[in-house]
């Protein structure tokens, strides 16, 4: 007894990458994050491409986490992600330059605190 799988109009036989007739992916980007240890910060790993969350969560642990070195994972897809634009940092970040307060140096320690 023989079974025929079915497939896609755009799937050639042996292909089974995810491709759209454009030749990209058809799956989306996702952003993989690691957390390495507990209290630690997570920090960008790389990008793959997933259908779903769940599957990019299982591709990111086989792909970036095979000796164990991570503790959590985060992934997002990249669509989702907003960043600002590095040209216009002086604009974004102008407004904090007049608030000196903010920063721990604008404070006097006094002499009588030891354990700062």
């Amino acid at each position: 007894m023989s079974y025929s799988v079915p497939r896609l109009p755009e799937e050639r036989d042996g292909d089974f990458s995810p491709q759209g007739r454009d030749g990209s992916s058809g799956w989306p980007l996702w952003e993989v994050f690691i957390r390495q240890r507990r209290g630690m910060s997570h920090i960008h790993a790389g990008s793959l491409h997933a259908p779903d969350g769940e599957m990019a969560l299982q591709s990111a642990r086989d792909v970036y986490t095979r000796r164990g070195e991570g503790v959590s994972l985060w992934v997002v897809r990249s669509s989702d992600i907003t960043a600002s634009d590095a040209d216009e940092a002086d604009s974004l970040f102008e407004p904090t330059a007049d608030k000196p307060y903010r920063d721990a140096t604008f404070y006097q320690v006094p002499t009588e605190v030891e354990w700062l």
